[in-house]
């Protein structure tokens, strides 16, 4: 149900009428008002960085930035448009798709780039990143009923047997049964809908989780992704 919330206009005609008029989140591309204009890099690495990875920037936290720096990352940082031959003559270790506002399916160019660069880089998504790179392998995406807010959502890890508390938001996800079981192995479940919440590539170094490792704010239980994503750049 639509909803408007005002504390400058008490017409009510007029209230209804913007909450019809609200064209809402599906199939608008959201990315291209939040992401940067300029390729940029982040920190001062002084050339001394081990890696160097490309961050393509949906609406990117800087808490994920922070930390690739700080396991000895050269971050640059690229506008959502960005293609996948400007991508590569960075000549990076890696790259990250990160988090966003939306619906992913309204950013295709996101995902024929990403699409372009499967198997050829160690490729980590993150939320939105997640739900693109879901899209990239040949799945589907839809919008939940209730969407993923907050700090303290369950999160079941499918090999460790073990459960992370996260931080999530979003309002879309990927349908598990879209995703290719030959190819993909799916990684997390989130306890409370049963909902994907992580997979990984059987053959290629490509991992995502839907929910937020960072922890700005929330819980730091999966900040261990980030050095799963080094490793897969170091082998």
């Amino acid at each position: 149900m639509k909803a408007v919330l005002s504390t400058q206009d008490a017409d009510i005609n007029n209230l209804v009428k913007k909450a019809n008029d609200s064209v809402g989140l599906t199939g608008v591309d959201l990315v291209k008002e939040v992401t940067s204009r300029k390729k940029y890099v982040w920190g001062n690495s002084s050339g001394k960085m081990k890696y160097k990875v490309v961050v393509l920037d949906c609406g990117v936290k800087y808490n994920i930035l922070r930390h690739l720096f700080n396991l000895g990352c050269e971050v640059i940082v690229v506008p959502a448009g960005t293609t996948a031959s400007e991508i590569l003559e960075n000549k990076p270790d890696g790259l990250l798709l990160s988090n966003g506002p939306g619906d992913p399916a309204a950013v295709g160019y996101v995902v024929k780039t990403t699409a372009d660069l499967i198997g050829r880089l160690p490729i980590f998504g993150i939320c939105l990143g997640h739900q693109m790179l879901g899209l990239a392998l040949g799945g589907k995406t839809y919008k939940l009923k209730f969407g993923h807010h907050g700090a303290n959502h369950p999160v079941k890890d499918l090999k460790k047997k073990t459960v992370c508390i996260t931080s999530q938001n979003h309002g879309f996800c990927v349908d598990i049964d879209s995703l290719n079981k030959q190819e993909v192995e799916l990684t997390h479940i989130n306890l409370n809908d049963s909902t994907l919440e992580g997979f990984r590539h059987k053959k290629l170094p490509i991992f995502s989780v839907q929910f937020h490792p960072e922890a700005s704010p929330g819980p730091h239980d999966a900040e261990y992704l980030f050095k799963n994503f080094i490793n897969l750049m170091k082998r």
